[in-house]
């Protein structure tokens, strides 16, 4: 058999195992009534929420300080010292996932050279706050612009929001970048990082239904109730799902969307238009066609990547009972995600080539927003309360009509050409490929992105504002 019979043969196996996939999803998590929950003003709190009659919702915004007890760092170094591994295969590299030749020494710096308290003076150098929105406390982080005295630059709210592995913590390096007035442009950026409930310092819900619908609605309350009723959003993994689906569902409110991933699904005819785009290369430009091409490769990567998902989306809290025992666990779980959402090409080397992008600190800083609260679980099962709007798709049914931008980063897991985007995205106004970077764009290219983002308001703001 020629290679190219070969090549057609695994792609068309390739579909047919997508679809056979997507067929047991369905199977798994079809119901007979669909789940309401999240689509209209619900209740996440311990307990029945308030009723009419009884006490409302505390709405006040409280200052948060980060201050993480002694016992629990305690804790974690003990945790750390009985850390026991299994040696890895000869050679593996990073195939197998992470090793213990490459957790040793991160559990070791983690022992006896992280500092939390310094880290902790990181993250407490802009300020925080929560607020108690249908029944959790939600943490934000909410950094103003700092303007001349009579000052007549315009200043634009804009929401960024993590997904996973992240957190907010990601954000650290781009921030700056974007509430520092540019003498380019006569605006500047208020940012508000909000934590996703069940994530970071965000209280986890406690009753079942916290969906993407659900977070955009409490995220939406919580810009209304900071005085933005109109604002940009941004977004990458869960964070650009939460993003896309506050401008497919509350569109007056949103005045751009700003994607470094586009989260959907692909439709029966859209994934036609993918295989014809791949044997016909033409059809799109050179530069689309090399980071969402050959399918072979892409496909296989998604497969091989792609093991948490179905182990989230199915029995987060089993996952869980062992990543709330185990810190270094937690760890090269959540690492594993770096190392090959930053670069595949890490996954040929010993340590995953994690640290030739990132440092220690800030690995085991966004590890600790997972371990400090235990809310690794409540993190995963973010997955299973979305995957039955995945699947049916019930999101793509409501295009995006707001001013739009896509920035791929060429290692991001999910690329669409721009044809591809046309269907859901109505108001596509920018579309650009990345020269370098991947899955973590605000913490691994914060230059980039944060140009990216300008840019792209400047074109909003002069066409629609």
């Amino acid at each position: 058999m020629s290679c190219d019979c070969c090549c057609v043969t695994l792609i068309i196996g390739s579909l047919v195992t997508i679809f056979v996939l997507r067929f047991i999803y369905r199977a798994l998590f079809s119901q007979k009534k669909p789940d309401t929950r999240g689509y209209k003003e619900g209740w996440f709190g311990k307990g029945p929420g308030p009723t009419e009659g009884n006490a409302t919702e505390d709405t006040s915004i409280r200052p948060f300080k980060i201050n993480v007890p002694d016992e629990v760092l305690t804790d974690l170094k003990n945790r750390l010292e009985l850390t026991r591994f299994e040696d890895p295969l000869e050679d593996c590299k990073f195939f197998y996932g992470f090793h213990s030749k490459a957790l040793r020494p991160l559990v070791e710096y983690w022992k006896t050279k992280y500092d939390w308290r310094q880290q902790e003076r990181m993250l407490n150098q802009f300020e925080h706050f929560k607020t108690k929105i249908e029944g959790i406390d939600v943490h934000f982080m909410h950094v103003k612009p700092v303007l001349p005295e009579g000052s007549n630059i315009k200043i634009f709210p804009l929401m960024i929001i993590h997904g996973w592995p992240g957190s907010f913590v990601e954000f650290y390096k781009l921030v700056p970048l974007l509430t520092t007035p540019s003498p380019q442009r006569n605006f500047v950026f208020e940012v508000i990082c909000p934590s996703i409930p069940g994530y970071g310092f965000s209280e986890s819900p406690h009753q079942k239904g916290f969906n993407g619908r659900a977070c955009a609605r409490v995220f939406l309350t919580l810009m209304e109730r900071i005085g933005h009723p109109k604002f940009f959003v941004q977004g990458g993994d869960w964070g650009s799902f939460i993003a896309n689906l506050m401008a497919r569902y509350y569109s007056p409110r949103i005045l751009g969307l700003h994607l470094n991933m586009f989260f959907f699904s692909l439709s029966s005819w859209d994934l036609v238009k993918y295989l014809v785009i791949n044997f016909f290369p033409f059809l799109v430009r050179p530069e689309e066609y090399n980071i969402a091409f050959p399918m072979k490769k892409k496909i296989a990567m998604l497969m091989q990547e792609s093991g948490y998902f179905h182990m989230q989306t199915t029995k987060p809290d089993t996952l869980g009972c062992a990543m709330s025992d185990s810190p270094a666990g937690t760890a090269a779980y959540l690492l594993e995600k770096f190392a090959a959402g930053t670069n595949p090409e890490g996954l040929k080397k010993e340590d995953g080539g994690l640290t030739e992008k990132f440092s220690h600190d800030e690995l085991l800083t966004n590890v600790m927003m997972y371990w400090l609260n235990n809310n690794f679980t409540a993190a995963a099962r973010f997955y299973k309360e979305n995957i039955r709007d995945i699947l049916s798709k019930r999101h793509e049914r409501t295009p995006i009509t707001v001013p739009s931008a896509v920035a791929l980063f060429p290692h991001e897991v999910l690329l669409y050409p721009k044809m591809l985007l046309s269907g859901q995205m109505k108001n596509l106004v920018s579309y650009n490929i990345m020269p370098r970077g991947g899955h973590f764009a605000a913490l691994e290219e914060p230059e980039l992105l944060a140009d990216d983002i300008w840019n792209f308001v400047e074109i909003v703001k002069e066409k629609y504002l």
